[in-house]
């Protein structure tokens, strides 16, 4: 009988060790890399000790890009694995494709019950179940800082107070009555930092005596392309008018810049709550005893350019637009306290998760799993990376842009959009010696070499993955409708 004990108390330890991860994918809107508090450079100092904790009981990717940085073709990147020119969600009005496959849609067919609950984004009128999720949690378009109507999986009621804990207690209520039997799998999808910028009263004047005064690099343009200049008193320029938060265009008055400096401590205020929101969810999966069997990431769809440049917003290939935080803690797989330096992509988090959840490999994808990576046993990297932005006729301040990341070089170039072919200049970055991008390479006569060479790799780059180097897909999905061989 002892032994009978033995043995059944043995496999049932093995079968708890055994069991499926959970995965819980927080995902903000917005957030450039260095506003979380772990960055040695946080912007206005910010503190985001539960964020901070993930990263210091896990991993954090100091390298963490994403491929295309406007919302809904980076999320489309995150659930597929792909490209935007192969999942073809090339702007904000463009829905995600439901035949494409994405990877909460591959763990329910692997038995996880999941839920989608917050900021969708892709599909501008349209908040009905996509395919992939039990449970779902969303609203039309943008939703709003306080009181969005939401569609509650499938009844679409105001829920009144700030989106970021409403959020967030939908999302404890569903772990709390969610099927126990099943692993299971929650996307949380925040509108922080995305502006307007609201922050919650209790964060509101947390920053009002940090100073930020336009980047160095706001006024240093003289070796950019032409239509980085033009954009200066634009919505999208460090003078224009952006979210209405001031009243002259353009704007140089020296009032401005205090109103700028409020402008991103606004940003940064809003990210607090997000921080309370990690703590939250974190505190929940312990008591519920998931946590360390929990595949928990935090990450952001794009980044956001403060003055860099001249700059307002993303779009650009420029550093400050598409770095972003990720941290990932699953203790059955990673060590506290990783720190990740190769360059991961947006493109890589959907198969490293199908790896890390049920040891699966995606097919028909671009991205890599990073797991290797944070475990050490990936030695070999990529050494080259796609950028790619697609023009919007209803946001003209910036054209087509491709580029490629390459070892510490960075080459970006401007094809077409409705301004006549190849007429924007091109952009080249030693990244090692000139992080700030501050001065550009292109026309320098001793970085002739190393342009003709990057010049090469982007189109190598390109073809190998399918896209086309000068096509933009002029108005295809603008209203949310995907021509068939976009997909593939």
């Amino acid at each position: 009988m002892q032994w009978i004990l033995i043995i059944f108390f043995s496999l049932l330890a093995h079968a708890t060790i055994a069991a499926p991860p959970n995965v819980v994918f927080i995902l903000t809107d917005d957030q450039r890399a260095d506003a979380v508090g772990y960055h040695p450079n946080s912007l206005l100092g910010i503190q985001t000790p539960h964020i901070d904790r993930l990263a210091t009981e896990g991993a954090r990717f100091d390298n963490m890009f994403v491929t295309t940085s406007l919302c809904s073709p980076s999320r489309a990147s995150f659930l597929s694995g792909t490209y935007t020119h192969t999942h073809g969600v090339y702007n904000n009005f463009t829905d995600y494709p439901h035949q494409l496959q994405s990877f909460p849609l591959l763990l329910q067919k692997a038995g996880y019950t999941t839920a989608y609950i917050g900021k969708w984004h892709m599909g501008e009128d349209d908040d009905s179940r996509r395919p992939g999720f039990d449970y779902w949690v969303t609203h039309k378009g943008q939703g709003k800082y306080y009181d969005t109507v939401f569609n509650v999986n499938g009844e679409r009621k105001t829920v009144a107070g700030y989106y970021t804990d409403r959020v967030t207690d939908m999302a404890l209520d569903w772990l709390a009555q969610r099927p126990t039997e099943q692993p299971f799998a929650l996307l949380v999808g925040h509108k922080a930092p995305h502006g307007p910028f609201v922050p919650e009263p209790r964060y509101a004047n947390r920053y009002d005596d940090v100073p930020y005064p336009y980047p160095a690099s706001s006024f240093q343009l003289d070796d950019k392309p032409a239509w980085i200049r033009e954009r200066l008193p634009t919505w999208h320029g460090i003078y224009g008018p952006l979210y209405g938060f001031r009243d002259n265009f353009p704007d140089d008055r020296p009032q401005a810049v205090v109103d700028f400096e409020q402008f991103v401590r606004s940003y940064v205020a809003t990210i607090n709550s997000v921080d309370d929101s990690v703590g939250r969810i974190y505190a929940a999966l312990e008591r519920s005893g998931e946590l360390d069997n929990t595949i928990f990431v935090f990450a952001s769809d794009n980044g956001f350019l403060f003055g860099e440049h001249g700059m307002i917003d993303k779009r650009t290939m420029h550093e400050a637009s598409i770095r972003v935080p990720l941290v990932v803690r699953y203790p059955t797989k990673i060590s506290p306290g990783t720190v990740v330096s190769e360059h991961v992509l947006s493109l890589d988090v959907a198969p490293s998760l199908i790896e890390m959840a049920i040891n699966q490999q995606m097919a028909n994808i671009q991205g890599r799993s990073w797991a290797g990576l944070v475990s050490g046993t990936t030695t070999v990297w990529r050494d080259a990376w796609l950028y790619e932005y697609n023009y919007e006729t209803q946001f003209p301040y910036t054209p087509n842009v491709r580029g490629i990341r390459r070892g510490d070089w960075k080459y970006v170039a401007y094809p077409h959009g409705d301004n006549g072919p190849l007429r924007h200049m091109e952009e080249l970055y030693q990244m090692a010696a000139d992080p700030g991008e501050s001065r550009n390479l292109a026309q320098d006569p001793d970085s002739a070499a190393q342009l003709t060479e990057m010049r090469a790799a982007l189109a190598t780059l390109l073809n190998a993955t399918g896209a086309d180097p000068d096509v933009m897909p002029v108005d295809q999905g603008i209203r949310g409708e995907l021509p068939e061989e976009s997909i593939r």
